[in-house]
């Protein structure tokens, strides 16, 4: 399995591409990476230094990709944080291209703005050309639920109204939706939920909340979902594989008191998850 993934990239931690290619060859997918940006650490420091890439350099590198004959190998287009509102073009672009090459190839988006937390920590018009540009072409998107709110004009909170939320995204063009953060009034204490809901049904997964920051997990479970996802098609077994390995990323995290994901200590997690939560069909 192949997967251009098109995202930022940190030196120093892991966000963006440097949280995501890791999880992806550890399971045995072979990642081409592409960078939005080169920063030094990721925004959530408050300071960063490095460079956003311009648009024609992003797509000068993927055109480069595409010359060595790999558009048609690929199984997955993954994008995630996009830097600058010029980058949409260049990734529906190479969508269009991949998937003329390979009519089987399928197109993922995490549509990174923020959370409910931060609200939105992307360039302002950047949600926007997400909604209305980028999502549509996509067959997976990955949103958080307040990422989700923002893409249907909805405001998901329990699990009808975030059902239904997935259900307009759907009528936007995805097939399928993974949710991710689901924080309904009437859950357990001390939980967090991940919905997916596609064209066969809904499904739910609860695992602990653990009371930590946790930078680039979502740009980890984006890619791990999309790869178990792509590769068998059942998104009942992609949720429950990717709760598990991202709550063991997470699990090592809180016990090591690190600021930074322990992403390479975790590895087994990827490789062997433990399975441990039960994934609920909703309908």
């Amino acid at each position: 399995m192949k997967v251009l993934s098109i995202q930022s990239a940190v030196a120093y931690g892991h966000a963006g591409n440097s949280a995501a290619v890791f999880p992806m060859q550890r399971i045995g997918v072979e990642v081409l990476p592409v960078s939005t940006v080169n920063f030094s650490n990721h925004t959530g420091y408050g300071a960063w230094r490095g460079p956003v890439m311009s648009p024609d350099d992003v797509a000068d590198v993927i055109t480069g990709v595409e010359e060595r004959g790999a558009f048609a190998e690929l199984d997955a287009v993954l994008s995630g944080y996009q830097g600058s509102e010029g980058i949409a073009d260049v990734i529906i672009d190479a969508v269009r291209r991949v998937k003329a090459a390979n009519p089987n190839a399928v197109y993922a988006c995490d549509p990174v703005m923020g959370n409910a937390r931060s609200g939105c920590f992307v360039a302002p018009a950047i949600p926007d050309l997400l909604r209305d540009r980028v999502v549509p072409v996509a067959e997976i998107i990955t949103p958080n639920q307040f990422e989700l709110g923002f893409l249907t004009g909805t405001s998901p909170d329990t699990i009808e109204s975030t059902l239904a939320s997935a259900d307009a995204a759907r009528a936007m063009g995805p097939d399928t939706i993974l949710i991710t953060s689901v924080e309904r009034p009437d859950r357990e204490e001390g939980t967090i939920e991940m919905m997916v809901v596609n064209g066969d049904g809904a499904w739910i997964v609860t695992t602990p909340h653990l009371p930590m920051k946790a930078n680039g997990s979502g740009d980890v479970t984006a890619a791990l979902f999309t790869s178990h996802y792509v590769r068998t098609g059942d998104a009942a077994d992609a949720l429950a594989r990717t709760a598990s390995s991202v709550f063991g990323v997470l699990e090592a995290t809180h016990a090591s008191g690190a600021s930074e994901l322990a992403l390479i200590e975790a590895q087994e997690h990827y490789a062997n998850p433990r399975m441990e939560f039960s994934v609920r069909r909703l309908r």
